[in-house]
């Protein structure tokens, strides 16, 4: 099989890319999350920070289905120009995420997807959202479930349940959706036959995986997955939707 690789970043770990092939259900699982903000959020009128872009497609998406402007805040320069070059209309900045160059009530929607992770200092960063959100403002953070997500990311310095998820936004924003990420039923079903496929794909490296689990994770979509209320400890990944209080 041949890779088809489209994006210019160095694949590490830390973050998924798009026209990567054995990469494609991670990036596809990502995706599914941004199509559901899409379908469920927007259009909304006014400005939105995604807080850690990474490479952008995420950003990209939400501009190009009603969100202007889309601005996207990154630690790492080199991600950035990729950003730029890829994403031109995406207006980036570089910055801290617990201390972001924005003034007070910059944004009415900020988004950041399984990006809370790899943070240190997460309850500033909780604190950082609400300072640069407008009264009324809307947050969307989603984060890999520990209970379910493979241990061993060194990437990642602290993992969550939702109810850690939750005690953790809950002081600064009114919690308006606790959803998960799960499976739907042609996932579902190859993984009766062969167990998870997650641990499928860590069990060996992508050029010795057999043709099955190839043909599974190159026609993954995000359309494979399913976003719901209920049952959020199995779930894969955790979304959190939350509003600035307007008295706050």
């Amino acid at each position: 099989m041949t890779e088809t690789v489209t994006t210019t970043l160095s694949l590490t770990g830390e973050r998924t890319a798009p026209g990567i092939w054995h990469e494609n259900y991670w990036f596809a699982r990502h995706e599914a999350a941004y199509r559901w903000i899409v379908a469920e959020l927007l259009p909304l009128a006014g400005r939105v920070l995604e807080a850690g872009c990474g490479e952008g497609y995420g950003a990209e998406l939400l501009r190009t289905s009603g969100s202007e402007p889309v601005f996207g805040l990154d630690y790492e320069e080199l991600t950035l120009e990729h950003v730029r070059r890829t994403y031109p209309q995406v207006q980036v900045v570089r910055g801290n995420l617990v201390q972001t160059p924005y003034a007070d009530a910059s944004f009415e929607l900020l988004t950041s997807l399984q990006t809370i992770e790899h943070l240190w200092e997460q309850p500033r960063f909780i604190t950082e959202c609400a300072r640069i959100l407008q009264p009324g403002g809307t947050a969307v953070l989603s984060t890999p479930n520990r209970l379910t997500f493979p241990s061993g990311n060194w990437y990642h310095t602290r993992e969550l349940t939702m109810a850690e998820f939750t005690e953790l936004v809950e002081p600064t924003f009114d919690i308006t959706h606790t959803l998960g990420l799960h499976h739907n039923k042609r996932l579902q079903d190859w993984e009766a036959t062969n167990g998870s496929c997650v641990d499928a794909q860590l069990a060996a490296p992508h050029d010795e995986w057999p043709d099955d689990l190839r043909e599974l994770v190159t026609g993954t979509t995000y359309r494979d997955f399913e976003i719901r209320p209920g049952d959020l400890d199995a779930s894969l990944d955790l979304i959190l939707v939350a509003v600035k209080p307007t008295d706050g």
